[in-house]
């Protein structure tokens, strides 16, 4: 089945998948784009397992203070050099900074927080789940997630 370069256009677009990658999808499925959506998914849960174990050293450190009063300080980590040195990356890490000074969290890390405060929110959100009228093993997954 020929594969027009209208159908690479709309999956890149739809996905944001390289042009190679779309057209190779569309040829796997025959040209069936939810398939070949499903299929660039997979692929990209694959390939970012593959880069789980690359160590990002170059970042930027972004600062945002409030008044003077509160501030927050984050580090937001790349692979290259070049990508912690573009605007739009740096934007997004003040970006980040700015949200962390404005919801005030009460822990720095997952580890930090005490046993019981996690039981006790994720009864919460339990409880929200069920009344959204989730089922129960649903309603666990969501917790957990």
């Amino acid at each position: 089945m020929a594969i027009t370069a209208q159908e690479i256009s709309k999956l890149r677009q739809t996905t944001g998948a390289g042009m190679m990658d779309c057209k190779k999808a569309l040829e796997e499925n025959n040209g069936d784009f939810d398939k070949a959506i499903e299929y660039l998914r997979k692929k990209g849960a694959a390939a970012g397992a593959k880069r789980a174990d690359r160590e990002a050293k170059e970042g930027f450190v972004a600062t945002y203070s409030h008044g003077g009063r509160i501030g927050a300080m984050v580090e937001v980590n790349s692979e290259t050099d070049f990508v912690a040195r573009n605007e739009d990356f740096q934007a997004f890490a003040k970006d980040i900074a700015m949200q962390v000074a404005a919801s005030a969290p009460q822990y720095i890390s997952r580890e930090e927080v005490p046993a019981e405060v996690l039981e006790k929110e994720k009864q919460i959100e339990l409880e929200k789940a069920k009344e959204e009228g989730k089922p129960a093993e649903i309603a666990e997954k969501i917790v957990e997630g």
